[in-house]
């Protein structure tokens, strides 16, 4: 599983490993488009906005998610009340609705602890990334499930690791 949002190393990790790999940023995606038809993300800071695009594009979700949306809060204060960090995403939310998001995705790991307050204050589903995740690879691996070796997911050759 990968620890952040952006999915960084997902690729790699799945060409070396046999077991599931699952990125926290796509499994959150897959779940919001089954609880919702459309999904919004709401991240921390601008830098993000281009790598989640370009995730979203790649996870094949660009006709339900509805925009990437930025708090520009830090990760690490995201729980400081001086930054007002709640109100900002929920204004954030409000906004995603208006565009027609039916389940919102927060873009970052830092945010799991405002999810079921933020879901009950909306109305409407608010998918916790790690969860999703951790859901989704231990489901994957009840099931024996395993990576692909064909394709893109190949592992490469020893020759090329120690390059």
């Amino acid at each position: 599983m990968t620890t952040c949002f952006d999915d960084t190393g997902l690729d790699a990790a799945r060409a070396l490993l046999n077991g599931p790999v699952v990125g926290i940023g796509e499994a959150a995606m897959h779940v919001a488009s089954l609880v919702g038809h459309s999904f919004a993300v709401i991240t921390t800071l601008s830098r993000s906005v281009p790598v989640l695009e370009d995730n979203v594009f790649r996870y094949g979700f660009s006709s339900r998610c509805r925009a990437v949306l930025v708090c520009d809060i830090p990760v690490l204060a995201l729980h400081d009340p001086q930054t007002g960090a709640v109100q900002k995403i929920t204004d954030l939310i409000v906004e995603a609705k208006d565009r027609g998001a039916e389940s919102i995705v927060p873009g970052c790991a830092g945010m799991a602890d405002f999810a079921r307050d933020l879901e009950a204050q909306h109305g409407l589903p608010v998918v916790e990334d790690v969860g999703a995740a951790i859901g989704l690879a231990g489901r994957l691996a009840r099931l024996g499930a395993s990576t692909s070796r064909s394709g893109v997911r190949a592992r490469p050759s020893r020759a090329r690791l120690l390059r």
